[in-house]
């Protein structure tokens, strides 16, 4: 079980903490890193982090057969899982999963806050049909006041998923307890638990504005 920075347990949390993942993450907080750079670790990582959040996939008896004979392997039972970005910082995460598991499907989450109730209103949601037999994966590389993350679970739920995990690569606790408080059955993983939030909602030590340094835009 994963602990915050004051030893708060967090129980729906894992970190990913192997040495490359260590290592990308820490490229990816300088701020000198230029946009195609971050692009790249930010692919990197999440590559990375897919391999550990499909560790339980389940496998189903395959033949094949060798240049000698016949005989039986396993097949991820993969067409059912969907990758699912919140839009726009979590299309960054896509590519490098998509190239482990080429057969996942991919929806879409976009979010906007209220300007009166400052809650999160998806204004697009598209994911496959058959929503009940998929496995989900939510995308986002900042995991920071929750309220986004929280909102896109209720969305999938809405849609009739039940197996949602979260991918992110720095989350503060505070969206990890808020995540949790709200959806307690979605297990998160993250590349590195940050140590708080600031009065802005900006994840310290974080890594900027995630969206603005994939795309340019700052």
């Amino acid at each position: 079980m994963a602990h915050s920075h004051d030893g708060t347990e967090l129980p729906t949390l894992s970190i990913v903490d192997h040495p490359l993942v260590r290592h990308k993450i820490t490229l990816l907080r300088d701020r000198a890193t230029p946009t195609k750079q971050f692009k790249e670790l930010v692919d990197e990582i999440a590559m990375l982090m897919a391999y550990e959040a499909t560790r339980d996939l389940a496998l189903e008896p395959a033949s094949v057969d060798t240049p000698l004979e016949t005989t039986t392997g396993w097949a991820v039972r993969g067409k059912k899982l969907t990758l699912v970005p919140i839009l726009r910082a979590g299309l960054g995460m896509v590519e490098g999963i998509l190239r482990l598991m080429p057969s996942a499907r991919v929806g879409h989450i976009g979010l906007y806050r209220d300007h009166d109730t400052l809650e999160p209103v998806d204004y697009y949601f598209k994911v496959p049909g058959d929503v009940g037999e998929r496995d989900f994966l939510l995308l986002d590389p900042m995991l920071a006041t929750g309220g986004s993350a929280a909102a896109a679970v209720t969305s999938l739920k809405r849609a009739g998923a039940t197996r949602i995990r979260f991918l992110c690569l720095v989350a503060a606790p505070e969206g990890v307890a808020r995540l949790a408080r709200e959806h307690p059955d979605v297990m998160v993983l993250t590349a590195a638990l940050d140590r708080e939030l600031n009065e802005h909602g900006y994840i310290l030590p974080g890594l900027g504005d995630a969206g603005d340094r994939l795309f340019g835009t700052r």
